[in-house]
């Protein structure tokens, strides 16, 4: 785990803007019992979660009319429980952090993994992003 005096800032990144955190398998499956859509970001503290997906997903929700129902977070290391169950959910796709799946009536419809964000510009992984918005919110 990491302290949590270091990660608080990352967390506020994603809450700042309207996510729920879920650190619990509960919160998760709550979340995505609800109607509608769920945008779910697996948070992190690596280079590219802080150089290219936080600041992806504020640009995506920033630069669109169509956006998810609900936006839910939990983060890698520290909230195990949230982001196994999280991860429960994504399969077929392989663990991974940072990722961020989009959830449509409890259902996934589009799974962005470490890979598609690894040495890819934030405008790049929000055009991405709203693309998905666009085509399931």
């Amino acid at each position: 785990m990491y302290p949590e005096d270091l990660i608080a800032p990352m967390r506020q990144e994603l809450t700042a803007v309207g996510f729920n955190e879920a650190r619990t398998a509960e919160e998760v499956d709550k979340y995505l019992a609800n109607e509608g859509t769920t945008l779910v970001v697996i948070n992190s503290v690596c280079g590219c979660a802080a150089g290219s997906a936080r600041p992806a997903v504020r640009m995506a929700l920033n630069d669109t009319d169509k956006k998810p129902t609900q936006l839910v977070t939990a983060f890698a290391g520290n909230d195990v429980d949230g982001v196994n169950r999280a991860r429960t959910l994504m399969a077929p796709f392989p663990p991974s952090s940072p990722s961020m799946a989009l959830f449509k009536n409890g259902e996934l419809v589009h799974m962005i993994e470490r890979h598609h964000i690894e040495g890819r510009t934030a405008d790049m992984i929000a055009e991405n992003l709203k693309g998905a918005f666009a085509e399931h919110c």
